[in-house]
């Protein structure tokens, strides 16, 4: 079997089949990359997070920065994990689990079902994290501290994100063992629709040593037709996105300025 196709059952993948595989996808030196990932559907990897961040390196190179999803939903009263955990509790059950949701801290919360290459990237000793309470992101790489400037409370996907930053810089998603559901970047497409649909969120931060409730408006985010979209996107701007095996799943590459300019358009017709 040629270095590029899948692993075998009984060879976890390595440094090397990876970094192959993300060769033949089209991933290579120059652009950032926002990766999103689940190390479980990519199967066995011989040393797991660490391995799949080397060879992201290797082939993209040390000029290249790798960006990663760092979103904390559970420190959020208004968030569907915070729903979810709280159904059919009593009211007193509710302000207890309310009182020990702790306050987000850029330096130190993890993030929250984001994966473990998220994390590894996050606690990279060279990472950059963005500011915001519920959907920041991390990156490593000479273009970290750039991407991640700026995050304003009212945008949390939005131009005035790390989106936007990487819409900006021709960024490309790593979709790996993820579907289009998880494709962060389509958001971005939604802050640009004529007719924003807004809602109050809430959630915690830490500053001065002390938890502290943070309230702000932003767009009310809806990722329920993004496998459509994803799927449209791949009928029509084919182009776009680049489909081939990674380990023992299926990875999709796709440009981030092209993509969000065809859900831009899409979301129009069929929103």
């Amino acid at each position: 079997m040629s270095p590029a196709g899948p692993a075998t059952a009984t060879a976890p993948a390595t440094v090397d089949s990876l970094a192959a595989q993300f060769a033949v996808l089209g991933l290579t030196p120059g652009r950032p990359v926002l990766v999103h990932t689940s190390l479980r559907r990519v199967g066995p990897v011989d040393g797991g997070a660490d391995t799949v961040l080397a060879a992201l390196r290797r082939v993209l190179g040390a000029g290249t920065s790798i960006v990663v999803p760092a979103q904390t939903p559970d420190n959020s009263t208004t968030s569907p994990v915070f729903r979810a955990a709280t159904s059919g509790l009593r009211p007193e059950e509710v302000r207890r689990y309310i009182a020990g949701i702790e306050g987000f801290d850029p330096r130190t919360t993890p993030s929250f079902g984001m994966g473990a290459l998220a994390e590894r990237v996050r606690l990279d000793p060279a990472a950059v994290r963005s500011v915001h309470p519920q959907t920041s992101f991390a990156a490593v790489g000479p273009d970290a501290a750039e991407l991640m400037r700026v995050h304003e409370l009212d945008s949390h996907l939005g131009d005035r994100s790390p989106l936007g930053a990487l819409y900006r810089a021709d960024g490309v998603a790593l979709l790996l063992g993820v579907d289009y559901a998880a494709c962060t970047a389509f958001h971005l497409a939604e802050y640009r629709m004529p007719q924003l649909r807004v809602k109050q969120y809430r959630c915690f931060v830490r500053a001065d040593g002390h938890r502290q409730e943070c309230g702000f408006t932003g767009v009310d985010l809806d990722d329920s037709d993004f496998q459509e979209l994803g799927a449209a996107l791949e009928r029509d701007a084919g182009s776009a996105v680049t489909r081939g095996p990674v380990g023992h799943t299926e990875a999709r590459v796709l440009s981030i300025r092209r993509s969000v300019d065809f859900a831009v358009d899409w979301m129009a017709r069929h929103r």
